[in-house]
Parts: C-alpha cells; structure tokens; sequence
C-alpha cells in the first residue's frame, strides 16, 4: 500500500472514531461523515506528519494559513454552532493506537518536501510590552485592508450596540456618543486620547462635544490618514496628534480616554501607565478606561499562565501583549490614587462586534487578498472569528471603567447615571 494511501487510512480511522459530527473531505475527494453541513477539507497528506511532529494549536493555525486545511460549504462559525459530540480527550483515548502505528512509518519516511511557509509572527512575541515595532506589526499592514472590515469611521474597538440588531456603523458611532457621555465632555475642555487610532474618538468629540483633543499613537500608518481625516473635517485647529509614547506626554488634560490600548503594555509597564494618568489628568479630570481583561483564578500564577491560545494571539497577531483582570485593574486604580465610580462589562458586546467584522471580511476576503495576500488574509479571518468566540463564551472580558483622582468632597458626577441609559 502506497504511503498516501496509509495517510488516508490513518485520517478516516481518526474521523470515524472521533465522530466530530461533521464531514471531512480528504484530498482524494473521499467523503467521510454527515452528507449535510460544513466540510472540514484537507488538502494535503503532510497533515499526518505535521501533527505527529507538532501536535499544538501553532501546528494547526499553521495549516490553516497554508490551506493545508479549509472549509466548504459554511464558516468557522457553523463549525462552533454544531452539538457538542462528547469529550475529545476520552474519544482520543480510545483511539485503535496499534493499527494506526503500523501504518505511521510509512507515512513520515516517505514524506514529501513541504513548500516554503509565510512567516507571520511577530519578533520576540512573549516579551512584556508591545514595542513601536510590534505595534506595526499589527496596525501598519494596511489602512485598506482594515476599510474591509471596519466600520465607515474604522473605529478598532468593541462596538456599543443598543440593541444586538444593530449594524456596526450604528454600533461605533453608540460607543463613540457613549464614551463622550461617560466622560462628561463640555466645550473648550481638553481631550487626550492615548493610543488614538485612525482618529474616531477625536473626531467625534470634537464635532459634537466641542472639545480640543490631542491624540498620541506609535502607528506611522493610523497616524498619516487620521491627520487626513482631521484635514477633511476642517479640525486641524482643533485636533493635534503625534507619534510618542504615553509616557513622554506633557501637561495636563480635563479628560482622558484610552480605548483598545492598555492590553499593549504588558504587565512591567502597568505601574508606569497609572502613574502616568495621574500625572496627566487635572483635579476633577475624568479617565475613561476600556480594556480586554482575562478571568482571575485565585493564585496569580495559575492567573498569569500563558495558555495556548493565547500564546497564538501573541505570536501572530498582538505581539508582547498581555492581559490583567479586572481585579487588577481596579486595585491599580486605588493604589495610584484614583477613585472608581463605574465599570461596565461589554463583553456581549464585543463577541457581536467581532463576529461583524469577521463576516465582512469574509464577504471581502478576494480584496483582502489582493490587498495583504491570502496567508494573512486568512490569520486575520481566524482572529477575528476566534475572538467573537472566545468572548461569547465568556473566556474574556472587556470592561469600560471611570475613574477620577481621589480628591475629597463632591466628585461633580450626577448623582445616578440614568442619563448614559436613556
């Protein structure tokens, strides 16, 4: 018997006793599983190598970047949707180890060359911190290729959806109106957004809150076509954004804002960070804080533990990024001086806001393509849909949080927030 033929045996033997409750299409074109429903497809025999030679999720994110593995006939999403088929580690115990051991050395004796990959990781992944070069390594691939999937403001933030109906332009443009509402914004006050983007939150602000904003990014790219939009509002008197870290900022600001940037800093920085806004927001000032938080599990090792995915996330996609809880966050608040006034999980949000951006960047995944190559076209299509459901499933969450330095007497909020609700 041939080796691919053995490989074949080895992958239908898997299948059929796993039952994942799907189909697989091998690259013979056999069938194996449901007649109906997603197809798993598998393009190429060297999968048998690539998982006994390294059987972990790189492994497998590697294949689906190389297409060694795909899907017809529906999404990842249709694959996460079906009924759970049992518990995978019991099913592998009673795999027919034997027979698929006689047929193995075939198999990876005669394996054929493998083509060259596409790297895509970033440098020194795991390293606390997110370098400016790790910074472009996510932001700076291409501001047309982020149009693909963003909303028409490219707004890169979990989405405010007033109602789960709602499109993402209606989504971003709530979570602009809400962040500025939570912030109490009123004409002439200054405005600091850290970690700016392509702009939106300074946009906004300044056209319906009248503010002057002042944003700072390590982005060359988001930075260029944010000063673009600026011009085309007629904002530049209004609106001033440079290249800086947070940390070399001078002066004081009435209100801050920092959206989708703190999970870059890494865990060493985060002392820095806080006194940082301390330093920066004026007495009666307010912070906004929105960031992505891991669950706590009591012993902060067991807390901190990289898992596998997200070990994947740093390694390709957010390179020296980690993430706190938001226990965590809130002592640092307290220890550096602030008070917290509100906290507001968004996580139901966020599953919805990504999954948004994964369907539209799989209804224009030909342009992304085009615009960034398929390899990194399909990376993105996996973050983003892995991410709707990583916190549909609650293994993260997201929080806005206000704040204001510990002062005594009256903070000047209202005293209850009917008003962000209505």
């Amino acid at each position: 018997m041939e080796a691919a033929e053995k490989a074949a045996r080895i992958v239908r033997t898997v299948i059929e006793t796993l039952k994942p409750g799907f189909a697989v299409r091998l690259w013979t074109g056999e069938r194996i599983g449901p007649a109906s429903g997603p197809v798993l497809t598998i393009n190429d025999q060297d999968i048998v190598w690539q998982v006994v030679k390294r059987p972990s999720l790189s492994t497998l994110i590697e294949m689906w970047i190389s297409k060694t593995i795909d899907i017809e006939d529906g999404t990842i999403f249709d694959f996460y949707a079906l009924p759970s088929q049992g518990k995978l580690r019991t099913k592998i115990k009673s795999l027919p180890k034997l027979a698929i051991l006689r047929d193995l050395p075939a198999v990876l004796l005669s394996r054929k060359q493998m083509s060259a990959r596409t790297d895509l990781s970033g440098r020194n992944p795991y390293v606390s911190g997110s370098s400016q070069e790790a910074i472009q390594h996510h932001y700076d691939i291409s501001n047309a290729f982020y149009r693909l999937f963003l909303d028409e403001r490219m707004v890169y933030s979990c989405g405010y959806f007033t109602d789960f109906a709602n499109g993402i332009d209606q989504a971003q443009a709530d979570k602009l109106d809400h962040i500025c509402r939570k912030l109490r914004l009123k004409p002439g006050e200054s405005l600091l957004d850290i970690g700016c983007g392509w702009g939106a939150m300074l946009i906004h602000a300044a056209k319906n809150y009248g503010v002057i904003g002042h944003g700072v990014s390590l982005s060359q790219a988001q930075t260029d076509l944010a000063r673009e939009r600026i011009r085309a509002e007629g904002l530049e008197d209004r609106i001033t954004i440079e290249i800086k870290s947070y940390a070399e900022l001078t002066g004081t600001f009435d209100k801050i804002s920092s959206i989708g940037m703190f999970e870059h800093l890494g865990l060493a920085n985060h002392a820095t960070y806080f006194k940082t806004i301390h330093r920066l927001l004026n007495p009666g000032g307010i912070y906004l804080h929105h960031a992505i938080t891991r669950r706590s599990k009591g012993d902060l090792k067991k807390t901190l533990r990289k898992g596998p995915e997200f070990k994947a996330l740093l390694k390709y996609i957010f390179p020296g990024g980690e993430l706190d809880t938001i226990g965590m966050t809130l002592g640092n608040f307290e220890a550096h001086g602030f008070l917290v006034y509100d906290v507001e999980n968004l996580r139901e949000h966020y599953a919805r806001t990504c999954r948004l951006w994964a369907e539209r960047l799989q209804a224009r995944f030909d342009a992304a393509v085009a615009e960034v190559g398929e390899a990194r076209a399909r990376l993105w299509l996996l973050y983003l849909t892995g991410c709707s459901i990583t916190f549909e499933r609650a293994s993260a969450q997201i929080f806005q949080t206000v704040v204001t330095k510990r002062a005594r007497g009256p903070s000047g909020l209202p005293p209850t927030r009917a008003d962000l609700y209505r």
